[in-house]
């Protein structure tokens, strides 16, 4: 048997594997093309105790949602030569998806009176700068790719999570025009961006040799941060993000069932090797950090003491 005989399957497959992820783009833009303005009810029953319990949430949301701006411009970097579905993926149906998310919440962040966060929409950093230039090394771009699919991973299913909390506790308060029009729509477009992650990591880690594998896991580990966090006080706003949402009340617990949903993708791709390891344990460390310093900031500590008996 040739070599030929051996890579002509493989390369089938790819084209398989490539044909299933356009199609599942093409159908994200024709199904869910960005949610109209004019289908959002921002009426609301009781917007001062609105902003009082999710105000922080909301600001976090925005920003995060409008910076994919910025997200862009780092993969048009990150990825000097990007596949085509990728590119089609990021730039024709998640960008205009997200930054129609973004404006929705914006304003209603602004109807509510909510402090906005502002958003980085332009700059980008050195670290990310220097692994796009590595990534015209051979082998190097593969590995910043596998990154990318893995934050997207944990990002999209961090934002299912906390939109499914959010539309729990809006419903709670009773506003339901605006968990029915402004995070039930938004909710509802994001699965899709963790479909398409998935499908290309799973796809491309069987692709990656050993080597790259290996530094792939390494990468990922020191570079894991929440989902838009950059510094140490944005970490600490996904701290309040978490404690608004009562994603931490139950303690260590809790917080590391949410970091093993946070964290189930990658764990199944990368550390399904590692016997008795349920979740990364960099995910639990970078949550609990969170949870810390929005303790610390308040004047308090995280986990609070639980009465005894309880």
């Amino acid at each position: 048997m040739s070599l030929s005989d051996l890579t002509v399957p493989r390369r089938r497959g790819r084209r398989r594997e490539d044909s299933r992820l356009a199609d599942h783009v093409d159908r994200l833009g024709e199904e869910h093309p960005p949610i109209p303005l004019g289908s959002v009810d921002y009426s609301m029953k009781k917007p001062g105790l609105l902003a009082e319990r999710f105000g922080s949430v909301l600001a976090y949301m925005t920003r995060v949602e409008l910076e994919v701006e910025r997200n862009v411009l780092e993969l048009n970097i990150l990825l000097p030569d990007p596949p085509e579905v990728d590119q089609h993926f990021y730039a024709d149906v998640w960008m205009p998806q997200e930054t129609r998310h973004g404006q929705i919440l914006d304003k209603l962040q602004d109807l509510l009176g909510v402090n906005p966060h502002v958003p980085n929409l332009t700059d980008v950093s050195f670290s990310l700068k220097f692994l796009g230039a590595l990534g015209r090394v051979p082998g190097v771009q593969d590995i910043s790719r596998m990154l990318y699919y893995l934050t997207g991973l944990a990002t999209e299913r961090s934002a299912v999570l906390a939109y499914n909390k959010l539309h729990a506790g809006l419903v709670e308060l009773g506003e339901r025009a605006v968990a029915a029009t402004v995070i039930a729509p938004i909710r509802r477009q994001e699965p899709g961006h963790f479909a398409y992650y998935q499908m290309a990591a799973q796809q491309l880690w069987d692709q990656l040799s050993g080597w790259q594998k290996w530094l792939t896991r390494g990468l990922r580990k020191r570079t894991f941060e929440v989902v838009g966090a950059y510094n140490k006080r944005q970490v600490a706003d996904f701290g309040d993000v978490m404690d608004a949402l009562r994603m931490t009340d139950a303690g260590e617990a809790e917080l590391r069932e949410y970091a093993r949903q946070v964290g189930r993708a990658e764990h199944e791709l990368m550390w399904a090797h590692r016997r008795g390891l349920r979740v990364p344990d960099y995910v639990f460390k970078s949550l609990k950090r969170a949870a810390v310093l929005a303790a610390e900031r308040k004047g308090e500590v995280w986990p609070a003491a639980q009465p005894a008996g309880s």
